[in-house]
């Protein structure tokens, strides 16, 4: 069946509710026998209605085109002669689908589809299990598939069909274990992609290969084999003079005085163990400005540690330009990436899921995942894994969590990823972790990374909060009640189940029982403490029109509110439960580790779930024991809730409000070099706010700042509208309104390529849908952080796909996003970004001041909105030939004493006040 017939179906609608009326403007099928295109129909169709704007530009289909174009009545017996008989295909058949049947229920064609159907999207996650996108035009550009038209019928279902073709090709490739393994899950996907397993599956018996030489089966798992370790390269290496390498190895390479000044400074403050701080501009080449030095130094012995803010730049430096040091010294240096344990897949647990029968649809989606994945990794990193959010809870249940019986009696110890990541790690000269793995590994008996003799810290603006966020603690409803429910008892087939009837199965029989009482009182004090925090939050703040999202700091005034009283009796009665299932579950654990010897590979397995479980529950136990039972005055406790689902929103955090000491007792000892470097380490031209934050005079760092080379008076227009008025002058309703007029007029005027940042989710929320609801943004594709789905990495790459996009954020949005050349032309910022003054950490910091008898606002408030206002404005020019307009909303900018210090802190630009009509002329002119 699946070899004879297959109709591949695209189609192009005036919206996406075909119960709503809309309806099917272009259909195309492209039919496939004996894996060939044998033919490919396409038509446009009437559908009786306008196309809306938003459909124009995203299909480029016009009312034109399907002006006397056939009614779908008129065509439904040629649509059906083809299908009939057929494997229905689509790229999201869900989709497709219902909207076909609601076109031939209109024309009079009775009954539904009833055959098998295969949906494209659901094959894609299970064989292409590490891409970041399953858009039809992504995946057609990672085959490097002809797909000139997207988001037309004719163009997508032909490229569909191209795309289903690889996917078998690859399904025939795959080793004939994971095929049987697949199979047998894919019986419980949406589609009907069993039959095509089986059919593969079949074929692939009457035709045994050999398993290609970089893979192999070990205990009815494929997986990719380990590269063979390279022989030591012992000839001596140089790196040469910077300015050559670079010359010869960076395409494009323009010399950068400031680059090479960087070179030289690092490599100093290697040699003579210094801490420097530097701050380097966009364009200066800040990563191989460090990078050579670094292995300069790494050819000569000396291993070096780079730590960055976040996991994708941490793989981007590694794809990059470490490829490009590795290239400049022949494959001589050795590069690691690490992270933390939980980061890599336990194979003995996942081995052991694999043999659960398990019909929930994430969980099998996930399972078929990682089954094609080992065919691929080399790391078994999660970061590398597109899960769904399902997805991401069972990775918790076989994620690495180090071991309880001891590495030894794991049989997988050989192919273990969390070893291999440490060997290494081990092994190379230069390792790239985050500051998350950095500031963790302080907290750790035995250290993961390796001793080192020079660290990086590269996006070093975040450091001191990555190390209050490391240094915290955080507890929730929704993750405490999953837990609980992974937990069940002991007749459950669940963890507790688990152990118990390992034990029931040894020797020794003097187990302790976790009765079904035990578990459901446990659960019911969870609800009890959770529903007495909830109304605590309810009771202690005023409600605001519009707001959802509420925090409440828990400072001495609510200590002493008898709410708080209650909350915290609650807490210790849950307390009590879990330290007595804690004790129940430790002492059975030991019981087993006795007859540890004559365990089952499945048992071990389970055991090791379990330690993993009781170290996460004993994370929750420490967690209650801070907010609830000790007072520590040197952290800060909030809670965090959204008011229209309470409990299961509701959060509670620490953080610790003074770092220095620890960052002082843990990176400053000893006689490392420490580099600290950022586009934005300085305020008004000095590192002061950041070294106070290091630990201020206590330090001898060593600063430089080198701006970036681009020529922003060219390149920049920095306007503030006139006639805008001050935010705290009118309600904030009118305020957002005039803000939705200024956006419309300047969205108009710049084509789309807009980016707006906002520092309130509430207000962007607000504005969009002012926008959307004028009628005047039809034409527009407008995306917004926290409303349309997606990623910010998603967001951005549609934002740079269509011609006519606005892109609204908040919060990461300013910074870290790179959109270069033509496709941002306009940014906005809607305020200044200064952090709430009720914001927890910052509430905490203010009190801290004004007990030192400092200025709260200019210690505390000032620097970190600066801070993030040069972020901001360093996401419009990302490269030297890039131009566009930066348009201020607030009038703060000019009109305070303050505003100097956001103007002085950025390259110098001339301030232009504008009326909105000026503004949006000199758009149209300069662009």
């Amino acid at each position: 069946m699946w070899k004879n017939k297959m109709a591949v179906v695209d189609i192009e609608t005036t919206g996406n509710a075909p119960k709503k009326g809309d309806r099917i403007m272009q259909i195309a099928i492209v039919m496939i026998e004996d894996n060939k295109i044998v033919d490919e129909y396409s038509s446009y169709v009437d559908p009786q209605q306008p196309i809306p704007p938003f459909i124009v530009e995203l299909t480029g289909i016009t009312n034109k085109h399907v002006q006397g174009a056939p009614l779908f009545a008129e065509i439904a017996h040629e649509i059906t002669k083809r299908l009939d008989g057929a494997v229905f295909v689509a790229h999201n058949v869900q989709f497709d689908l219902p909207f076909i049947q609601a076109e031939l229920e209109l024309a009079g064609f009775s009954g539904s589809w009833h055959g098998p159907l295969l949906d494209t999207v659901e094959l894609a996650r299970v064989l292409l299990p590490t891409t970041d996108s399953f858009k039809l035009s992504d995946l057609t550009s990672q085959f490097k598939l002809s797909h000139d038209r997207p988001h037309q019928a004719d163009s997508d279902a032909l490229a569909t069909a191209h795309l289903l073709l690889q996917f078998i090709k690859k399904l025939h490739s795959l080793p004939l274990v994971s095929l049987e393994k697949l199979g047998l899950l894919s019986v419980y996907l949406k589609s009907n992609i069993a039959e095509l397993f089986e059919s593969i599956i079949e074929d692939n018996k009457k035709n045994i290969k050999d398993l290609p030489y970089n893979m192999e089966v070990f205990r009815g798992i494929a997986l990719k084999r380990k590269p063979d370790a390279k022989m030591e390269n012992n000839s001596k290496v140089t790196i040469g003079e910077p300015e050559q390498v670079l010359e010869s190895h960076v395409a494009f390479y323009e010399k950068r005085e400031s680059q090479l000044l960087m070179i030289e400074q690092v490599k100093e403050a290697m040699n003579k163990r210094l801490k420097i701080a530097i701050e380097a501009g966009t364009g200066v080449g800040k990563t191989m400005g460090y990078l050579l030095p670094a292995a300069e130094h790494a050819l000569n012995g000396k291993k070096t540690v780079i730590s960055t803010q976040t996991v994708q730049l941490q793989e981007q430096i590694l794809l990059k330009e470490a490829k490009m040091i590795q290239n400049i010294t022949g494959d001589h240096l050795k590069f690691a990436l690490l992270k933390g344990r939980n980061h890599y897949l336990h194979l003995l647990k996942f081995e052991q899921a694999l043999a659960e029968e398990e019909s929930q649809y994430d969980v099998v989606l996930t399972k078929m995942q990682i089954l094609t994945w080992l065919t691929e990794t080399d790391n078994g990193d999660v970061d590398e894994l597109n899960l769904t959010s399902g997805g991401r809870l069972f990775w918790n249940r076989v994620r690495h969590a180090g071991w309880f019986l001891g590495e030894d009696k794991d049989p997988w110890k050989e192919k273990d990823f969390y070893l291999n990541a440490l060997k290494k790690a081990d092994d190379a000269d230069i390792i790239i972790t985050n500051h998350s793995m950095l500031v963790q590994d302080t907290q750790r008996s035995r250290p993961l990374i390796p001793v080192y003799s020079h660290l990086i810290i590269d996006e070093a603006h975040h450091f001191e909060d990555a190390c209050r966020r490391q240094w915290g603690k955080q507890l929730d409803y929704i993750h405490l009640k999953y837990t609980i429910g992974q937990l069940g008892n002991d007749r459950q087939d669940l963890l507790a189940g688990r152990l118990s009837s390992i034990i029931r199965n040894s020797a020794d029989h003097n187990s302790r029982q976790l009765t079904e009482e035990m578990v459901a009182e446990l659960s019911a004090e969870a609800d009890a403490a959770f529903y007495q925090l909830s109304a605590l939050l309810k009771s202690s703040i005023t409600m605001k029109k519009g707001q959802q999202k509420y925090t409440l700091s828990i400072e001495d005034d609510i200590r002493e509110n008898t709410g708080w009283k209650q909350v915290q009796y609650a807490f210790e009665r849950l307390l009590d439960n879990m330290k007595k299932i804690d004790r129940i579950l430790q002492s059975n654990l030991e019981i087993v580790k006795k007859n540890k010897e004559a365990l089952s590979d499945s048992k071990k397995a389970v055991i090791e779930e379990i330690h993993s479980f009781l170290l996460e529950w004993n994370e929750w136990i420490q967690s209650i024991r801070l907010f609830f039972i000790a007072n520590d005055s040197s952290s800060i406790i909030w809670l965090e809730g959204d008011i229209r689902s309470l409990p299961g929103s509701l959060s509670i955090s620490s953080r610790k409000v003074h770092v220095q000491n620890e960052i002082n007792d843990h990176f400053f000892a000893g006689d490392k070099a420490i580099i600290f470097t950022s586009a934005t380490l300085t305020i008004d031209g000095t590192f002061d706010y950041f070294l106070k934050g290091l630990g201020g005079d206590k330090l001898n760092v060593k600063c430089s700042i080198y701006p970036s080379p681009f020529n922003y008076s060219k390149a920049v227009r920095l306007m503030v509208p006139k006639d805008l008025p001050d935010i705290k002058s009118v309600p904030h309703d009118e305020y957002v309104e005039l803000v939705t007029d200024h956006l419309i007029a300047m969205g108009e005027a710049t084509k789309g390529r807009m980016l707006v940042l906002f520092t309130s989710h509430e207000m962007l929320r607000h504005t969009y849908e002012l926008m959307k609801d004028s009628g005047l943004m039809e034409d527009f594709v407008l995306m917004a952080q926290g409303i349309t789905s997606g990623s910010r990495t998603k967001l951005t790459r549609n934002f740079q796909r269509f011609d006519k996009a606005i892109l609204f954020g908040t919060s990461s949005f300013w910074e870290g996003i790179d959109i270069p050349g033509e496709d941002l032309s306009c940014l906005v910022m809607v305020r200044l970004p200064f952090s709430p003054p009720d914001e927890p950490l910052t509430k905490a910091l203010w009190n801290d001041a004004k007990a030192k008898g400092e200025n709260p606002f200019k210690e505390v408030s000032l620097p970190k909105a600066v801070i993030r206002f040069r972020q901001g404005f360093g996401r419009l020019i990302r490269h030297e030939n890039d131009r566009g307009l930066i348009i201020v909303f607030d009038r703060r900018l000019i009109t305070t004493s303050y505003g100097s210090h956001f103007l002085s802190s950025i390259p110098s630009l001339p301030v232009e006040e504008r009326e909105l009509d000026s503004i949006v002329k000199e758009i149209e002119h300069w662009l």
